[in-house]
């Protein structure tokens, strides 16, 4: 014990009489705290923050400033867990007309510019959602062509498929592949703007 005293430069006697001493009330008080805001934590199942659970604790008839709920997590190593909403981007219920399925999952063996593929996703920024639509290449399964926008309707995916024409100049019978969503604007409708293209959806 003497050589851990002279390692963390604390005298013996000192370290004997903290050994001994009743906590005071402001760890005491900190202690409690931890208790109540990791039990709310752990109801929320982790999507709770510092001003949800403060609020929780004043509900409850707790004094308690956000300053400390943010200590109190932050000696505890707690954070909250934002869970997003789930963006649907395939509607099939639709009535819009359907193209054969041409592809049929052969996804290996083509040459560059013979098949593509296209599909929206969606990117979650500080200002809402953020729609992307993209084109990629089978053989190379590299992107050819995207487009971004901040609504998901035929424009958005046009935009993209053009956009690959443009950059790779495909030959006729080029295949285009998509799912049965009908925001995508890729239906039999739709083949007279991407020209000579074989547009087929499964």
């Amino acid at each position: 014990m003497s050589q851990l005293c002279r390692v963390l430069a604390v005298s013996r006697t000192g370290y004997c009489q903290w050994r001994v001493r009743t906590p005071s009330a402001r760890v005491q008080a900190n202690e409690a705290l931890d208790c109540q805001v990791a039990a709310i934590h752990a109801a929320s199942r982790g999507s709770y923050g510092r001003p949800r659970i403060a609020r929780q604790l004043r509900a409850q008839g707790q004094a308690v400033g956000g300053e400390r709920v943010r200590r109190s997590l932050q000696r505890q190593g707690l954070r909250p867990v934002y869970r997003r909403s789930y963006v649907v981007t395939t509607d099939s219920s639709h009535r819009l007309p359907v193209a054969d399925n041409l592809l049929d999952r052969r996804f290996e063996g083509w040459q560059a510019n013979r098949a593509w593929v296209a599909d929206i996703t969606y990117v979650a920024t500080g200002e809402g959602w953020l729609y992307l639509a993209a084109v990629m290449d089978l053989a190379s399964r590299s992107i050819v062509g995207w487009s971004m926008a901040e609504t998901m309707d035929a424009q958005l995916v046009c935009t993209a498929l053009k956009s690959a024409v443009w950059l790779r100049l495909p030959p006729p019978g080029l295949l285009v592949h998509t799912d049965r969503g009908g925001q995508g604007g890729f239906n039999r409708s739709s083949q007279h703007r991407v020209e000579p293209l074989i547009l087929g959806r499964h």
